[in-house]
Formats: C-alpha cells, sequence, structure tokens
C-alpha cells in the first residue's frame, strides 16, 4: 500500500493540477469570449493614434529593426508593445485581422487576471465579487473599444494586474519582471513600481524584497537613454515633451483633467451606481482595511494623479490600468448590502455600460471611448474610396490623421498611397491662411464631437475652451467656397458624425 505521506502528497498534487486546469478553462474562455464579441470589427481600418503613432512604429521594428521610429514621431513610449506586434506579424504575416486578435488575446489575458485578482483580494466574500467584477470589465465601453486597438493601455493594464497580484502573493521576483514589462508597455507604469518600493520599505519583514523592483526603473532609464542618443532629446521629441509635460500641468488644465478622470471611474456610464456603495462600503465598515486593498487604493491614487497631471490630451484610457481594481472595489461593496439591492445595483450597472457604448455624451470626449470609433473609421474610409477613386491625380488637403490614412495602404483606407497636404487642424484661422489657388481639394470632417444638443452650443463652455485648450471652430461650407472657391461634391453623416469633400467645380 502507498504511505500516508505519499498518499497525502499525491493527493496534493491532484488538486494542484485540477487548480492549473480551471485556471487554464477559465482564461481560454474569456480569450474566446472577447474574440468572438469583436468579430464584426476584425478588419476595421486602424484609427487615430493606431496608425499615426503605433502602427508605424511597430512596423519599423518589422521591416527595418528600428526600435527608435522613424515613421512617426519617436516619443517616451517603450517599444514593448510595438515589439509584440511585430513578433506577431513576423509569425503570421501582416494584416489588420492579425492585429486586432493579436491585441484581443491580450485582452483576454487581462479579464482572467481581473478574476485572479478579485478573487484574492475579497477573500471570504464569495464569487459575487469575481464574477461582477469581470462582468463589468467585459461590458465597459472604454474596455470594449480598447480591447482590439493597437494601442499601449490595454496592455498596460494587463501587467499592472499581473503585477499587483504576484505582489500580493508574495512572488516578487516573478513580481519585478512583470513591473518591467509594464513600463516596457507604457512609461507611466512606473508608478506601480514606485508603489511597491514605498509598501516594502515600510515592512520590516519584506523590505529586502525592494531591491528587485529596481529593474523596472533601469529598464526606463536606458529605453530614455537610448533615445537620447538617436534623437538628441531624453523623450524623443521637444514638441512632444512640452506638450505632456509643461502644456499638461497648468493649473487649470492639470485640476481640470483630474476632475474629469475622477468622474469618468466612479460616475460616468452609470458607474455611480456602483461607487454609491463603494463609499458607503469604505465609511461604515472595514471591508477594505488591510495591507492589500491598501496598496491598492494607494496604487489608484497614484495612477489617476499622474495620468490627470502628465499627458496634454487627458484621454479616459490612460485609465484603464486602475479600472478593473474599480469594478473590483464595487464587487466587494456590493457584498455589503442587500442580496434585493446587490443584484438591482449590478444589473442597473451592467445596463448603463452596454448604453454607453452606444450612447454619446454631451459634451466632447475622444471617439475611441465607445461605438463612436466605428462610425469615424467607416465615414473616413468611404471618403478614401471616393477620393481614390475621383482625385488620386490631386493633392488633397485635409488634417491628420485622414492624411496619414490617405498616404499609406498598409492602414486600410485605400490601395495605393494618395498626395496629401497636411493642415495642422481646421480651424478657420488655419485654413484661411492657405492660398486659395493652390488647393484643388479640401477635405473637412467632425474631429470633434459637437452635437446640435451638446454643451459647445453655451457661449461660456466655448470660451472656457478657447481660453485653455485652444478651441476653434473649424470652417464652415460658405466660408470654403468664399475663400477658395470650391463646392461641396461628397458629403458622409453617420449618427452625428460627418465628413465632406470640396473641389473646383
Amino acid at each position: 500500500m502507498m504511505p500516508a505521506a505519499a498518499r497525502e502528497l499525491a493527493a496534493h498534487d491532484a488538486v494542484h493540477a485540477r487548480g492549473i486546469m480551471a485556471r487554464y478553462r477559465l482564461w481560454l474562455a474569456l480569450a474566446i469570449l472577447v474574440l468572438v464579441i469583436h468579430i464584426p470589427f476584425f478588419q476595421l481600418p486602424y484609427f487615430w493614434d493606431e496608425l499615426g503613432q503605433f502602427v508605424p512604429a511597430a512596423l519599423d521594428i518589422l521591416r527595418d529593426g528600428a526600435w527608435v521610429p522613424h515613421s512617426a514621431v519617436p516619443n517616451s513610449h517603450a517599444p514593448g508593445v510595438m515589439a509584440y506586434l511585430a513578433l506577431v506579424w513576423r509569425i503570421f504575416g501582416y494584416s489588420i485581422p492579425v492585429t486586432r486578435v493579436a491585441m484581443l488575446l491580450l485582452a483576454g489575458s487581462a479579464a482572467f487576471f481581473t478574476s485572479l485578482l478579485a478573487s484574492h483580494l475579497c477573500q471570504g466574500l464569495g464569487r459575487i465579487p469575481v464574477f461582477s467584477a469581470t462582468l463589468l470589465l467585459l461590458l465597459d465601453p472604454l474596455f470594449y473599444m480598447q480591447s482590439m486597438l493597437a494601442q499601449l493601455d490595454m496592455p498596460a493594464m494587463l501587467f499592472t494586474l499581473v503585477a499587483l497580484l504576484l505582489f500580493l502573493e508574495d512572488r516578487h521576483t516573478s513580481a519585478a519582471l512583470a513591473c518591467t514589462a509594464l513600463v516596457l508597455a507604457k512609461e507611466t507604469g512606473a508608478v506601480l513600481p514606485l508603489v511597491l518600493v514605498i509598501a516594502l520599505l515600510l515592512d520590516p519583514e519584506r523590505r529586502r524584497c525592494a531591491v528587485y523592483y529596481l529593474a523596472p526603473f533601469a529598464i526606463l532609464a536606458a529605453w530614455f537613454l537610448a533615445l537620447k542618443s538617436a534623437t538628441g532629446h531624453l523623450f524623443g521629441d521637444a514638441g512632444y515633451t512640452a506638450y505632456n509635460i509643461t502644456y499638461s500641468l497648468h493649473p487649470v488644465r492639470a485640476g481640470f483633467s483630474l476632475l474629469r478622470h475622477i468622474y469618468y471611474l466612479f460616475i460616468a456610464d452609470f458607474r455611480w451606481i456602483g461607487a454609491l456603495p463603494v463609499v458607503l462600503a469604505w465609511s461604515r465598515t472595514r471591508i477594505y482595511a488591510g495591507r492589500a486593498w491598501t496598496i491598492v487604493w494607494c496604487f489608484l491614487a497614484a495612477h489617476l494623479a499622474t495620468v490627470s497631471f502628465l499627458g496634454g490630451a487627458e484621454l479616459e484610457r490612460y485609465l484603464l490600468p486602475g479600472l478593473p481594481l474599480v469594478y473590483i472595489a464595487m464587487g466587494a461593496a456590493w457584498m455589503t448590502v442587500a442580496p434585493l439591492w446587490r443584484n438591482l445595483g449590478i444589473a442597473a450597472t451592467a445596463a448603463g455600460l452596454v448604453a454607453g457604448l452606444f450612447i454619446n455624451p454631451p459634451y466632447p470626449f475622444p471617439f475611441e471611448n465607445n461605438l463612436a470609433l466605428v462610425d469615424f473609421v467607416r465615414l473616413h474610409r468611404a471618403a478614401a474610396e471616393f477620393l481614390e477613386d475621383n482625385y488620386a491625380d490631386q493633392a488633397i488637403y485635409t488634417a491628420w490623421p485622414l492624411t496619414q490614412a490617405l498616404r499609406n495602404p498598409d492602414f486600410g483606407y485605400v490601395n495605393g498611397g494618395l498626395m496629401t497636404v497636411e493642415t495642422s487642424d481646421l480651424h478657420f484661422s488655419t485654413l484661411n491662411a492657405l492660398p486659395p489657388d493652390k488647393v484643388q481639394v479640401l477635405v473637412l470632417y467632425s474631429r470633434s464631437w459637437a452635437p446640435a444638443w451638446g454643451v459647445l452650443n453655451f457661449a461660456p463652455v466655448r470660451q472656457f475652451l478657447a481660453r485653455f485648450y485652444q478651441y476653434e471652430r473649424q470652417m464652415n461650407a460658405a466660408e470654403v467656397r468664399q475663400h477658395f472657391g470650391l463646392v461641396p461634391v461628397r458629403r458622409w453623416d453617420q449618427r452625428g458624425q460627418w465628413i465632406e469633400v470640396y473641389a473646383r467645380p
């Protein structure tokens, strides 16, 4: 007969193996789910920063071995995500569907690690917090859209979750490696190892592990030195540095950015329904007491401050690394209320998130936050096909990113590159300064969300944006005809967005 010790070891191994298989099945299920719900968009051409920065930088690595991009503006973003895409393209060939699937596999992994971190943080609270946190993340319009985009913030979210989970499990070598991957995905991820180092230095039993977390900073410093050597600028480009540091640190812009990000994380898209029990649980219970939750809240606050004070664009996608933590906190808080209110709260929040995928707010917002991105891309693809058919031999005046989409067939809009002249924007003052006789074809389009019922119809709002954000109205059709002598030849409209082509009569 097998000795008792051997039987116990075998039983332990069997339980461990079943646990691994259960986790693998969960990852596979979430990865397949994320892929399936994005099938309609596998062929969707690239959007905005994808075609303006990240895809060109990845193609530079693939085709030229250039780690500092030359087809896009070099900047502080480390090349981790671009190298990942270049590797995937090297194996499977370059195409838009391959890019979408590569990013969606990372997104499925992020949903998986959200469930694991929720299970760790909500021990003793049952499975509902794990289920609700994962469900709400999958339904979140920002996560849904960013999951398929070749950008940095969703991968940064993935490595943030991995690093936090490993750190809380006291697997510090692995956690430090995850933090290194995090800063290679996005440089602002350095906030996490900084928080973790401080937490370790304050913990006498774990203090010696703090040295492991110097690795991410060493890697980041090496990247910045390589950038300076290649470009002469520590962060790659003087204009990029000014916009993302000097411009964004203006007190009014920084303060408004912080308020905007707090609003998005805890109020927008009916998140306030889940945020309310978090506030009540914080004030009435000790559900968030303990070292693990303290570290989570400190990181969330530090990350929120970092992305609010740095980064001139103030994009909501910068919040992605903290978004799963908010949903995990909501899941824990719902366990402190009656089952009826818990179920209603989860259902109402889920419904609000789904609605946010389709319904645009009354104020300007990045189209990449919901399905407005799809409207934007489809409008531009339709216009690009029309321009290629009718004006392939003429220079087309318009603003970035449409200029980039028209020049390069790699981005999914045209079969052959068109001639374009890029204007800095489509403002009246910008276009009015162009020589009228040189412009034969002009394309105007909605670069920001400005519906007839939106807040931009209020003069104080426009004055505030003009003073602090360089807002100016675009040139209209009558002004185009008066200044350039051009007439509208084709217009497309879709859910409040539009694009219009003007040419000589």
